[in-house]
């Protein structure tokens, strides 16, 4: 069944999902990673595949920019196309110089200055944390030398905000 958004039938997506921003990036995983991978989606220039990796069924969607447009392809996914797993996976905004390109970012603290999240629970600002296992899962499988940044992470709904502080206040340690 179509949604809004996603023109794919029942079944064409995995239930592990990788969800870039760009419908270019999207393209280009399941070029280059994917096995067999066909088109099941693209509605307003989103793209979505689905193929498999190592011999694994995996999905890969873009979102388009901001938390507004993931929420609306992560809802459909979830509710309608029985998917269990998203990872967001591509650039950000703003590192510190401690980050180098290909390093790997263990969020272990969604924060944001969205209105977004007080949605779910009106009034109240929460940030999203990872359990402790899937961290430490997380932290383990990206291996624990050069490279791998873990902890908090921030989001903001303003590209342009000028208030470099707010930024500066979430820390993020280097493994």
């Amino acid at each position: 069944m179509a949604t809004p958004h996603i023109s794919a039938a029942p079944g064409d997506f995995a239930p592990q999902v990788l969800m870039p921003g760009d419908p270019r990036r999207a393209r280009r995983i399941a070029r280059d990673f994917l096995q067999d991978a066909r088109l099941v989606t693209e509605v307003r220039g989103i793209e979505g595949y689905t193929g498999t990796w190592r011999g694994r069924p995996l999905s890969v969607l873009a979102s388009g920019m901001g938390m507004p447009s993931l929420t609306i392809y992560a809802t459909e996914l979830f509710r309608v196309y029985g998917v269990c797993d998203i990872a967001r996976v591509g650039t950000c905004g703003g590192i510190p110089s401690s980050v180098a390109l290909r390093d790997v970012v263990v969020a272990t603290a969604a924060h944001t200055d969205s209105a977004m999240s007080a949605q779910r629970i009106p009034g109240v600002q929460l940030s999203h944390t990872a359990t402790f296992e899937l961290a430490a899962a997380a932290v383990a499988a990206a291996g624990t030398g050069k490279g791998v940044h873990v902890g908090s992470v921030l989001t903001s709904d303003h590209f342009y905000l000028d208030r470099p502080e707010l930024f500066c206040e979430v820390p993020l340690q280097c493994h």
